[in-house]
């Protein structure tokens, strides 16, 4: 039915559902993986690829780094830190807080998970040309800045 201002909305045509559906496919695939494979969700995966990436962290700036609300970045912690994948640091900046960093096993499962996720990228992105693939991440960025735009005004 038509709003009050004749415009309609097909939802199976509506860009931000459109990627929510591609982004929640993704993860639903590569999480069965991950949780079989390594018994990890998500949000641990993305904990340990950001410490991986950029070294010790506090929580607060992994929740900025994963764009993780500071529940999930904290139960995730937890979990990795049960598993012994994390150990703490002192933050030096702020003794309130401290900083998570791999631990020597976190970062031989990560070396062992890597190979599975570059895997299932190249899967994803099987059939597109080079060039293409370079336009979607430029466009996929576009929009999350425009997104991250928008949200701040």
């Amino acid at each position: 039915m038509p709003s009050k201002l004749g415009q309609r909305l097909r939802l199976q045509d509506y860009l931000p559902y459109r990627l929510s559906v591609a982004a929640n496919a993704v993860s639903r695939s590569i999480a069965r993986a991950y949780e079989r494979e390594f018994g990890l969700k998500i949000p641990q995966w993305r904990l340990m690829a950001v410490l991986a990436d950029e070294g010790p962290l506090t929580p607060q700036m992994l929740c900025g780094r994963t764009v993780m609300d500071k529940v999930t970045v904290m139960r995730a912690a937890r979990g990795l830190l049960q598993r012994r994948l994390v150990t703490r640091l002192p933050n030096a900046e702020d003794g309130r807080s401290h900083r998570l960093v791999l631990s020597e096993a976190g970062e031989r499962l990560y070396g062992q998970i890597v190979p599975l996720a570059l895997e299932y990228e190249a899967q994803l992105l099987a059939g597109m040309e080079a060039r293409d693939i370079v336009r979607f991440e430029q466009l996929l960025r576009q929009v999350e800045q425009a997104a991250a735009t928008s949200t701040q005004t």
